[in-house]
């Protein structure tokens, strides 16, 4: 679908809330189609059109339910706008398809991402971080104490949903762009994976709702309140997943180990993480690069071949020496 069917199939999805002339520009374009929508009054918006078959209607309203619980908690999370006939979402089409459609409230600010790699100070790139770890112990906090509504339904990012035969990202070891002597390699490492994320334990204390994309590319800064956005990827999984995602992208710069223990530090200062989890994160960095080949996989049309082709590189590099210090046979 080119730019102004996109365009027209959002301006139909608009008919479902009441909006003042509303004016709309599409702004990004990777798992949602989303636009910036501002009325004549000035009220602005966010409308996320959903890929389809990625989430259920049930698990969309699950997410809605977490968000506004996280609000209560005086979490900063998106706030949804409900629709003329007063639910969280619409059901449109778009093109051949149905989406489902969903609209939250703008906030403006600077998104962290762009905050860190415009800093030339370390000191404050790594006081970012940190404040990204007391933010995601705060989230961990809540979602490990909350008692879910009667319904509430979610993925889970458990050994099945990262490394079992249908993970929730995609079947990585099958990405067209591997070869065949890397896709059985590939098959053999996830069941290595799989096995240590078996004997991981899944109470409350490391395993509860988590965000599963909580990175300083999803973060809007706004006088210095952290906001978090695109909860689309939130699920059940293991709280170090999140360290780990926040991470990912920050590994070639030479402040890595800084960052890594700003954001510990961070987390700390709100809740418990012990020396053992930590010493997690490295399989959890390789695990967030194994789905990230499947993701990108399954979505050739946003031309992300060469960051896939970076994530092989850094598997085949790092894989065996985390691996061989888990001690995992083999």
């Amino acid at each position: 679908m080119d730019d102004a069917a996109r365009l027209r199939a959002a301006t139909h999805a608009l008919t479902h809330w009441d909006l003042d002339r509303p004016r709309i520009e599409e702004v990004s374009r990777s798992e949602n189609v989303v636009f910036r929508v501002e009325t004549s009054n000035g009220a602005k918006f966010v409308l996320r059109l959903h890929r389809p078959g990625y989430h259920s209607y049930d698990e969309l309203v699950s997410e809605q339910a977490w968000t506004s619980a996280l609000r209560a908690a005086g979490m900063d999370v998106p706030t949804p706008r409900l629709t003329r006939a007063g639910g969280g979402y619409a059901h449109v089409a778009f093109g051949d398809e149905m989406r489902y459609a969903g609209m939250l409230e703008w906030v403006d600010g600077d998104v962290m991402w762009g905050l860190i790699e415009s800093a030339a100070d370390p000191v404050s790139v790594a006081a970012r971080f940190r404040a990204l770890g007391g933010l995601m112990g705060r989230m961990h906090n809540q979602a490990a104490a909350w008692v879910r509504p009667e319904g509430f339904t979610r993925h889970a990012l458990d050994a099945d949903g990262l490394m079992g035969e249908r993970p929730f990202w995609g079947r990585f070891w099958e990405a067209p762009a591997l070869t065949s002597r890397q896709s059985r390699e590939f098959d053999a490492l996830r069941h290595r994976i799989f096995q240590v994320l078996r004997r991981l334990e899944t109470g409350p204390d490391s395993y509860s709702l988590i965000h599963a994309d909580l990175h300083p590319g999803n973060i809007v800064v706004h006088d210095e309140d952290l906001h978090v956005i695109d909860f689309d990827d939130a699920g059940f999984g293991w709280h170090v997943y999140d360290l780990a995602v926040a991470l990912k992208n920050f590994q070639e710069r030479p402040d890595f180990a800084g960052l890594r223990d700003a954001l510990v530090a961070g987390y700390r200062e709100v809740r418990p993480l012990g020396d053992a989890t930590v010493a997690l994160l490295p399989l959890f960095l390789l695990i967030r690069a194994l789905a990230t080949i499947g993701w990108i996989s399954a979505r050739p049309e946003l031309g992300h071949a060469d960051y896939l082709q970076r994530m092989v590189a850094y598997v085949h590099r790092h894989a065996a020496t985390v691996l061989d210090r888990l001690e995992v046979g083999g």
